[in-house]
């Protein structure tokens, strides 16, 4: 379809083709903005994720508390909920619980604008239904008063442009559906690897503290031995 014959369809369409068409171009905008920002946030969080995991995992988390409270990344906002309770918090559910309650206040920004998207959508499907249903009634109240031998001539005449609103409805409604469709899959990417990320820095830190148990248990053992002769003498091989 070249761009004449596309011009003649959109003249030929009426005044609904130009809400729809205001439509197309506002989800199109939306669509773009939204794009962006989930790319944006994507390498944020995998660029911090990078410098944060060996610090979680070595538990330094102290240099990882600092290096987040100078960082905006959506990562950096989760996991410092987390580590800010490290000391506070005696289970690992208190934790968790922490990180939850971030991520209920990041799915909301990941989501932003964009079921309008899918509304838009839908409001194009619309506008051009209407639009071919007012064209219908105008184009019966003409043949109404019509010369009989044209009334079928001029009757499909008007069917056929009123069509064109439908049909253009129906172009401009589904890539915005599919562009919908990419734009939440992205963020269920991003959450997912937030969840992951939560899932990996608790079990960093869980090890930790278990690490660190086994070691002050066995510091205690060996303080014990030194301190009591009479545990000593009883556990020294004994000499031939």
């Amino acid at each position: 379809m070249g761009l004449f014959t596309m011009t003649v369809f959109f003249q030929k369409g009426g005044i609904f083709m130009y809400p729809i068409l205001l439509v197309l171009v506002t989800g199109i905008a939306i669509t773009i903005e939204r794009w962006f920002e989930l790319n944006r946030v994507r390498s944020l969080n995998r660029k911090m994720w990078d410098v944060l995991y060996p610090m979680l995992d070595k538990g330094e988390f102290d240099k990882a508390r600092t290096v987040i409270s100078k960082d905006k990344s959506t990562i950096s906002q989760m996991l410092g909920m987390g580590l800010a309770r490290i000391g506070v918090a005696r289970r690992r559910e208190d934790l968790e619980i922490a990180m939850e309650e971030s991520m209920m206040e990041i799915i909301p920004q990941l989501e932003r604008r964009t079921p309008y998207v899918a509304l838009l959508s839908n409001i194009a499907t619309l506008l051009g239904l209407l639009g071919t249903i007012m064209g219908l009634i105008e184009a019966f109240t003409a043949v109404a008063n019509a010369n009989p031998a044209e009334k079928a001539d001029l009757l499909s005449a008007s069917i056929s442009v009123a069509m064109n609103t439908t049909a253009f409805g129906l172009m401009s409604a589904i890539p915005l559906l599919l562009l919908h469709a990419k734009l939440t899959s992205m963020t269920g990417q991003i959450v997912d690897g937030l969840e992951m990320a939560s899932v990996k820095a608790l079990n960093c830190i869980s090890d930790f503290n278990k690490r660190h148990f086994e070691t002050k248990a066995a510091f205690s053992d060996d303080n014990r031995q030194v301190s009591n002769p009479e545990f000593r003498l009883e556990t020294a091989p004994k000499i031939a």
